[in-house]
Parts: structure tokens; C-alpha cells; sequence
């Protein structure tokens, strides 16, 4: 090891550090922690990740997150070395990140209301086990490996459960599984299953069993893998190098998320952020986080809409007694987030801290969409021969309504990213059978 990653305290004014073989996903006092890197990558290597695109039989250049790997090198391994790469990271053969990038979509550009050629959107459900958190689960998993882990946790609504029980299967690790009862898409469950996770039901909603979880990975020698893991942070940090990359490291106006416990949006505000440090970016993208209107949380506190206060980052110091009035008012009226695309029904934002970082960063905003919309929004996407799921449909259906309010404009370079691939298959099929929805397609007897 030559020390050049460690981690440190998001908090400016704590700014603790540790060992990049910590398990700490927190610091002592409480705050959340980044990978950090001493060293500032040369933008030579932007060529070197171009050629690696001919992988010439190496799994990891084929790999849409080690293709990267000097820009993740928490394990300081020599990245060119094979040996080395098949000693430490973990991969599913290269697929991780290996099909996703941006692509234009015409029907959705006109459904939108936007120049076909300003607008591109990057399926990540073509990850092996359907959605973009293979990104993150390849380096939270490697990283589990590197300190000698042999049981990973997780609490999950389906697709975090998919790819830390696949990738834990394919490393010969334990996995344990925390659900709330009830509130998991079946065809999204089965996956676990599948690969041969450890199911735990906690009654209550993914808040309870996030927290469930966290609990007994603490007091039960558990590797958690949810999205507060700053590793995961890492790999999902490919997501917007890759659109940036094929935009020729131009930086779009706009990156598009659907928001749910905001690791999506602390792991692109992250990646800008050092790429715009780096000197490997000149314009920063603005980012937009989507989120249901059924679980409204940053919404609600990002725009003022609770106490008329507006949540900010404020350089390090969030009013954090406003989050906790928050969720006191949620408790206390019995408000439990609602809404069919399970992937983002989450009222406590594990990242909502690291979230607003970003935001901050990029001068970002929060829209709200209906399940409506993003239903409309995934039947659209499908009907340009891309599959996605309800909660991956938030992104159009929030860059339509941020173009209606006239906050993205029509020539504006965006990059939406479709999160996931379809596992609910009543959703679409309900959808369709109502001839009332916008593109349904019914059933002739």
C-alpha cells in the first residue's frame, strides 16, 4: 500500500480520517465518510480508457467500472498487472458497466419536448442483474474482499438485493438480505433469492429495515453494502464518467436522476467534483433529482415546502434539526412513503447529507413527478425499444416537467439516466390493459 487513498469525514469542521481498510461507514462522531485520493490522475489516461475499449481479452478493460480503475484505485494495486487486478477486484466477468451509455431516444425527445439531438439517456438496467447498483456493488464488494469480510448486508427494495447477493455468490460470501415485508417486487426478490441470499422480513417500510440492518452489521461482524457504504459511492461514480466520456469529456448541461436514498446523486456530485478538480472537465452539469410524489422528503425540504425553511448544504453545515423536524412530522401523522416504483419509495434519505452536497456543488434542483408520469415516462422509453422500470421513468418525466417550467430549455444538453430494467411485469401489463394511459396498447379479443 502507498497511502494515497484513505477515507475522511464529509463534515469540513471534523474532517476525520481513516485507513482505507477501515469498515467505518461513519466517523466516530457521527458523519458520513468520502474515499479520498491524494494524488491528481493525469488526463492522459482519458486516451488509455478509450483504447481499453478494445479489450483484448482482460475482463477488467471490458468492465465499465475498471475500465476506470486508476480513478478507483482504493486497493493501490498496479493496475496494469492482470495478476493483481484478478487477485483484488471483483467482477462478473467484465459485464459490470459494460453495455451503458447514452443513447438517443426520438420518441421520447418529442414526448418530452426537446431537440432529438440535445437529449440522451443511459440505461444502466443492462447491468447483469438488471440495474445500475452492479456499479457500486463491484467496488463495495472489492473492498469487502480486500478487508477479509465474509457476510455482507444489505437492506433493500429489490435491486440492491439483486447485486450484492449476486456478486456475494460469485465471491463465495455470505449474504443477508433485510426487506420490509410486503413491499418488494417479487420479480426483484426471486434474484436474491436466486443467488442464494439470507431473506430477513422487518415489518415496516426500507427505512426500518435500513436501519434493521445497519444495526446488526454492527453488532453481528456484517460488511454492509448499502449506499452509505462510501466504496459504493466509488463505483457508481462511473455512471456519469461513461456519458461524459462519449460526449468526448464535454460536460452535458444537465444530469438527470431519480432520487431515493440519494447514493445516485452523492456518487455523480463526487465524480464531478474531482473530474471539474482534476481539470478533466471545464463546465460543471447541473443536476436534477427526481423524485416521487409520494416520497417527497428532499423535495419537500430542498424547496422550503416544510417550515419554509430550504435544506442546503450551506458548505458543510446542513440544518440538520430541520431533517429531524421532518421526520417527526412524518412519525408523528403517520406518513409512510407511498408510491409503485418501490426503487425510490424511501422518506429518510440515507445520503440526503452527501445529496445536498451535490446539489450545492452544481446549483441543482429537486422536481416531483406522479406515478402517473413516470409510468407514462417508462411506456415511452419502451416504445424506443429500451426497457426500463417505473422508477427509472422519473427522469424523463422530471426533465418534461422542468422543461414546462421552463428550468431546462429546449436545446439544453441532457443526460437522463434509466436506472433500471423493468422486473414488475404488472406494472407494464396494467398499464396497457387501461386504455385511459397516455400510450397504452390494449389487448383485441
Amino acid at each position: 500500500m502507498n497511502n494515497n487513498a484513505y477515507l475522511k469525514c464529509i463534515d469540513p469542521d471534523c474532517g476525520l480520517e481513516y485507513p482505507i481498510k477501515s469498515r467505518n461507514i461513519e466517523c466516530e462522531r457521527g458523519h458520513l465518510l468520502d474515499v479520498k485520493y491524494k494524488k491528481t490522475p493525469s488526463p492522459d489516461l482519458k486516451e488509455l480508457f478509450y483504447n481499453r475499449r478494445n479489450p483484448q481479452g482482460n475482463i477488467f478493460n471490458e468492465s465499465g467500472v475498471w475500465r476506470f480503475r486508476e480513478l478507483l484505485n482504493f486497493c493501490e494495486i498496479d493496475t496494469d498487472n492482470k495478476d493483481e487486478c484478478s487477485k483484488y477486484l471483483v467482477s462478473l466477468d467484465g459485464a459490470e458497466g459494460r453495455q451503458s451509455k447514452p443513447y438517443h431516444m426520438s420518441k421520447v425527445a418529442d414526448f418530452l419536448g426537446m431537440n432529438q439531438n440535445c437529449l440522451w439517456l443511459q440505461p444502466e438496467g443492462y447491468n447483469p442483474s438488471g440495474s445500475f447498483k452492479d456499479n457500486g456493488m463491484s467496488t463495495a464488494v472489492t473492498h469487502a474482499k480486500l478487508i477479509g469480510a465474509k457476510r455482507i448486508i444489505c437492506a433493500s427494495t429489490g435491486n440492491t438485493s439483486a447485486a450484492a447477493a449476486m456478486f456475494a455468490a460469485n465471491e463465495n460470501m455470505d449474504c443477508d438480505v433485510y426487506i420490509p415485508a410486503g413491499q418488494i417486487a417479487p420479480g426483484k426478490l426471486s434474484q436474491a433469492y436466486q443467488f442464494g441470499a439470507q431473506i430477513v422480513q422487518v415489518k415496516g417500510n426500507f427505512d426500518d429495515a435500513l436501519a434493521k440492518s445497519l444495526d446488526d452489521a454492527k453488532n453481528q461482524d456484517g460488511y454492509t453494502v448499502n449506499s452509505v457504504n462510501p466504496f459504493r459511492i466509488e463505483g457508481q461514480k462511473t455512471i456519469p464518467y461513461r456519458a461524459i466520456e462519449y460526449l468526448n469529456w464535454n460536460s452535458p448541461d444537465w444530469i438527470v436522476y431519480p432520487g431515493g436514498a440519494m447514493g445516485n446523486i452523492s456518487s455523480c456530485g463526487k465524480a464531478l467534483m474531482e473530474l471539474y478538480e482534476w481539470g478533466w472537465i471545464k463546465k460543471i452539469p447541473r443536476i436534477a433529482v427526481i423524485v416521487s410524489e409520494g416520497a417527497s422528503t428532499l423535495y419537500d425540504l430542498y424547496n422550503g415546502k416544510f417550515e419554509g425553511k430550504k435544506l442546503r448544504w450551506n458548505k458543510g453545515k446542513p440544518d440538520t434539526e430541520l431533517i429531524e423536524n421532518y421526520y417527526t412530522y412524518l412519525d408523528r401523522n403517520g406518513i409512510r412513503p407511498q408510491t409503485k416504483a418501490t426503487a425510490i419509495q424511501i422518506g429518510r434519505p440515507a445520503n440526503i447529507l452527501k445529496g445536498l452536497r451535490s446539489l450545492e456543488f452544481t446549483n441543482g434542483v429537486v422536481a416531483k413527478v406522479s406515478d402517473a408520469e413516470m409510468l407514462d415516462a417508462m411506456s415511452i422509453v419502451g416504445l424506443n425499444g429500451f426497457d426500463c422500470e417505473m422508477a427509472s421513468g422519473a427522469s424523463p418525466a422530471g426533465i418534461r416537467k422542468l422543461i414546462g417550467e421552463e428550468i431546462i430549455k429546449k436545446d439544453d444538453v441532457v443526460v437522463g439516466i434509466l436506472t433500471g430494467r423493468q422486473k414488475d411485469s404488472s406494472l407494464a401489463v396494467d398499464y396497457h390493459n387501461d386504455p385511459a394511459n397516455l400510450f397504452a396498447i390494449p389487448p383485441r379479443g
